[in-house]
């Protein structure tokens, strides 16, 4: 039988028309099922977790998430009949919030917290949540590397043929590591002459030395060390502030007609600002990983 999970993928990769000599793709992640490019990694946790007998029918899945992992994790959960709980940051956007709960899951919003180590933090209130409902089970995306192996099954391989084997820059955003970790990896092992660069948050944990202060953009800055991000196929980590993505998403939306969410906004500028530096021979792609639609809210357009 046929479900929605089919259309998880193969997204279209498109050219921006930019004034550097450079060949500049986007990869439309918000046109996955879910809207983002979270629809790959939950399914596949998700799918492994029952393969290995972690997630049983009947059963509860529980999730700390920005939103987008979320959503996914809400999607999947309805379709194969698991009740969801989502625990939030309360500076997460209202549309995701009502897109999770229309999925009919159950969403619980915590303090926005610097430091994933606070009680209060939505990940420290998922995993206490999954401790006490019995037959749950937690994908854990920010620490389970399982999360970076989604990707390199399905989003690595798509930019390698998209590209016919030309791609010589990868962009993406580096929240959880999962995306740039394995992408990153399948590039690797194809050309190790591929630049892989993760998007920071210039005010994360990482590129603050530990000392992180709030930023705007969801989704989006390496909080914590976690085993999902391999620093071992990342060329460099680019911090982007949040003035300079927002910037960027009335430059796409309005000169490219593309719709983005802040972190593609982020990812963009990084990306604009290295092709600069590129010769004409240079293939970068980067990761637009969801939509505009989901921050309207937040007046950033």
């Amino acid at each position: 039988m046929q479900t929605i999970l089919k259309a998880i993928g193969n997204t279209p990769l498109i050219k921006l028309n930019t004034p550097t000599n450079t060949s500049l793709f986007a990869k439309l992640e918000y046109l996955n099922p879910g809207g983002s490019v979270k629809d790959r990694s939950a399914l596949y946790l998700i799918e492994h977790a029952e393969q290995n007998g972690l997630l049983k029918p009947g059963g509860t899945i529980i999730d700390a998430s920005s939103g987008n992992q979320g959503i996914a994790t809400a999607m999947i959960g309805a379709i194969k009949g698991y009740k969801v709980i989502i625990t939030m940051s309360e500076k997460s956007s209202a549309e995701k919030l009502h897109t999770i709960k229309a999925y009919g899951a159950q969403v619980v919003i915590c303090p926005s917290t610097p430091f994933i180590t606070d009680p209060e933090n939505y990940h420290a209130q998922a995993v206490a949540l999954q401790k006490k409902i019995p037959n749950s089970f937690m994908p854990n995306q920010y620490f389970n590397p399982l999360n970076a192996q989604g990707h390199y099954l399905s989003l690595g391989p798509e930019i390698w043929n998209q590209t016919a084997g030309k791609v010589t820059h990868f962009f993406a955003g580096a929240g959880t590591g999962g995306t740039i970790s394995g992408v990153g990896r399948f590039l690797k092992e194809k050309n190790p002459k591929v630049s892989i660069l993760a998007v920071d948050s210039d005010t994360s944990y990482r590129s603050t030395n530990g000392n992180p202060k709030p930023y705007k953009v969801e989704g989006m800055g390496i909080d914590w060390d976690s085993p999902v991000l391999d620093h071992s196929v990342i060329d460099e980590f680019v911090p982007v502030s949040d003035d300079n993505a927002l910037a960027m998403l009335k430059t796409l939306a309005r000169d490219h007609g593309l719709l983005v969410g802040p972190s593609s906004g982020a990812v963009a500028h990084a990306a604009f600002e290295h092709a600069k530096k590129c010769d004409k021979n240079a293939v970068i792609a980067m990761i637009f990983g969801d939509s505009g639609r989901a921050y309207l809210s937040k007046n950033f357009y």
